[in-house]
């Protein structure tokens, strides 16, 4: 079992809570210390609250022990660091643990106390959105359903991650842990003028627009071709017809597809200069045409925002549906200012892929805001994510991917 100090608990919280884990009370103490500071790093901030989150959802699923007091203690050992190693290794007399920290001087003196110490990260688990929970018979299944109805989350499942349920290759059942219990996942359909009815094609775009349907926000993760924007604004059309929102608002980042050369400068209004843009052309050839999306835009149906005027816009009282379409081409700060601009009557779609389709070096990597937003948000119990992950636009498009 592992004991956590507070430093590896904070950079360890995605794979922690895979399985029982101790931790000692000094540090709670210290999590509360670094939420509220105001000398702390934004990001450091950022990470406590949704390991405190995790805390809380997770109660009861992780032991917290009270550090041990004596005079010989409080006089040598005052330290907070001390405080979780005597802690420690008042647990290790009578269980197997395994001391994980990030700070090498208290790891020193954890191997100088006698604990076995472990300083390398644990693998951690590529978050899709859900998990897949394969038996060899359908006899293997009696187990998985008879702990479904004891409200424990036997499978390490983040608030609104999905679970796919195949005996051999075959697809069973399709579960959502809902952060209390597991639930059904049905067959959501939809439809709208343009695309006509919007019919999952696999399990993986089913629990997609499962997540459109229940959640305010969504992220849709894929390759291209493998229906993203098509489920997204799918989805956003069947609730504009059916007037459960008044808008869509698309934020647009209009970045050059890498490698391609610029075209330069495009006359005319702001509208014209995007619909002559990347996004003009997705949009076109979703809703039929140009002339299409021109008669949405003239009926204040359709809103095209580029991020350049997004500060101090607020959707609040819109009722909109907002649209993050090639999410990956944003960087950390731009993400937390377009997710800012969002308003609690709104919901909110991205879709994005953040492994083969970012536009500009300064997106790339760790300061990747599609990344970032994902590792904040997923868990909320208003939050959903899914990883596509079949080509269904054409076998070409399948094949070109493997260039």
């Amino acid at each position: 079992m592992y004991f956590y100090d507070t430093c590896a608990l904070i950079n360890d919280q995605e794979v922690a809570f895979q399985e029982p884990f101790v931790i000692a009370d000094v540090t709670l103490y210290e999590l509360e210390d670094i939420k509220t500071s105001k000398t702390k790093d934004e990001e450091i901030k950022v990470k406590v609250r949704k390991l405190l989150h995790l805390l809380n959802t997770h109660w009861g699923e992780y032991e917290v022990l009270k550090h041990p007091v004596n005079d010989f203690f409080q006089s040598y050992y005052n330290t907070n660091d001390m405080k979780i190693i005597m802690t420690a290794i008042e647990f290790s007399k009578d269980n197997d643990i395994q001391f994980r920290t990030d700070d090498s001087a208290c790891a020193f003196l954890a191997r100088n106390a006698g604990l076995e110490v472990i300083m390398e990260r644990p693998l951690q688990e590529e978050y899709l959105g859900y998990k897949i929970l394969k038996f060899e018979t359908e006899d293997d299944t009696a187990e998985f359903y008879n702990n479904m109805t004891d409200g424990e989350n036997h499978y390490g499942m983040l608030t609104n991650q999905y679970l796919l349920i195949y005996v051999q290759d075959k697809l069973i059942d399709k579960q959502k842990w809902n952060g209390t219990c597991y639930e059904p996942v049905g067959f959501p359909c939809f439809e709208s003028k343009a695309l006509g009815k919007i019919k999952p094609k696999d399990e993986y775009q089913a629990i997609a627009l499962d997540s459109l349907k229940h959640n305010q926000m969504t992220l849709l993760r894929g390759a291209a071709g493998t229906g993203k924007s098509y489920l997204a604004m799918g989805y956003l059309l069947d609730r504009l017809e059916k007037g459960a929102i008044d808008k869509i608002i698309i934020f647009c980042n209009t970045v050059a597809t890498a490698g391609s050369a610029k075209l330069g400068y495009y006359p005319g209004s702001r509208d014209e200069k995007l619909l002559d843009s990347q996004i003009g052309n997705f949009l076109a050839s979703k809703l039929g045409g140009m002339q299409a999306v021109e008669n949405m835009i003239a009926a204040e149906q359709l809103v095209l925002l580029p991020m350049s005027d997004i500060r101090g816009y607020d959707t609040t009282g819109m009722n909109a549906g907002i649209y993050i379409t090639e999410a990956q081409n944003m960087d950390i700060e731009l993400m937390r200012l377009a997710l800012q601009r969002i308003g609690e009557d709104s919901i909110c779609i991205l879709d994005g892929d953040d492994e083969a389709q970012v536009d500009m070096a300064m997106y790339a990597g760790a300061r990747n805001g599609m990344k970032r937003m994902s590792k904040v948000f997923r868990g909320q119990d208003f939050y959903g994510e899914v990883s596509l992950q079949t080509i269904r636009r054409s076998k070409i498009a399948a094949i070109a991917q493997e260039m």
